[in-house]
């Protein structure tokens, strides 16, 4: 059956999530996700994209951009094949790096999209890895900050700064104001995680026939050269998130997210 065109954007901006095939581990070290904004900044350049936001997580990669001189979807396959060729000739792999198709929304209203960088920044937060959108230097918080960051020349954020104030000061102090509230903003990745996600019984017995003879209680008090071959496992169970697997073991959501 062929797959369904992707639904084009009025405004031409999009909200992509961008995932390793079979949830894997995109992202090892500082040298893998500098590689991936370089890329990223070299096809910014290329095809003239906008590029509003950006969050670099350990298997996935939010973006939030504006389609170039070409379509969105030749562009990210070409960043996609740049990149898997870096991971594979360091990693000696071969084979498929993402999944085979993106995840995008369309984005086409000012509201949905300050909604979506909020979304996007405040990933690390809900994951558990950091205090604050700021403290995670692979996204593009700082620079609605206004704090230092190497990749501000690929960072477009006039427009949705000018939403609050046409004061860049007051702009920048608004936005954080928004940008760290509480929410329950729901974008693209929420929803397809409501569709297929375990509820917690479920997720309780897929742990158990992970752990084998373990029994939940004693994964905390592991060694961590036994604990970490099994949250690796864990955390790649299709229906399962970070955060529940972390709740079900009585862990930090961090020991899952750093396995």
């Amino acid at each position: 059956m062929p797959r369904k065109a992707r639904e084009k954007s009025a405004s031409n901006i999009y909200h992509i999530i961008w995932r390793g095939t079979n949830r894997q581990d995109i992202f090892h070290d500082d040298e893998d996700r500098i590689r991936f904004l370089d890329t990223l900044e070299k096809y910014h350049i290329k095809t003239k994209m906008t590029i509003y936001c950006w969050c670099l997580m350990s298997n996935h990669v939010h973006l939030l951009i504006k389609e170039g001189i070409e379509d969105i979807s030749i562009t990210m396959k070409r960043l996609g094949i740049s990149f898997a060729l870096y991971y594979n000739g360091k990693y000696y792999t071969v084979g498929h790096l993402f999944q085979d198709r993106f995840r995008s929304e369309r984005v086409e209203t000012d509201s949905y999209l300050l909604t979506v960088t909020r979304y996007i920044h405040q990933n690390p937060t809900k994951a558990g890895m950091v205090q604050s959108s700021a403290e995670w230097k692979w996204s593009s918080c700082r620079g609605y900050y206004g704090q230092e960051s190497p990749y501000m020349k690929m960072l477009h954020i006039d427009y949705v700064l000018k939403l609050f104030s046409n004061d860049p000061v007051v702009a920048k102090h608004s936005y954080k104001e928004f940008n760290e509230r509480k929410n329950n903003d729901q974008c693209l990745e929420e929803a397809e995680e409501r569709k297929r996600r375990m509820n917690d019984h479920d997720a309780r017995a897929a742990i158990k026939l992970v752990l084998g003879d373990i029994q939940i209680p004693q994964v905390k008090s592991l060694r961590r050269h036994h604990r970490l071959p099994l949250l690796r496992k864990i955390k790649r169970i299709e229906g399962i998130s970070q955060r529940q697997a972390a709740r079900i073991l009585g862990i930090s959501a961090n020991l899952i997210f750093k396995a």
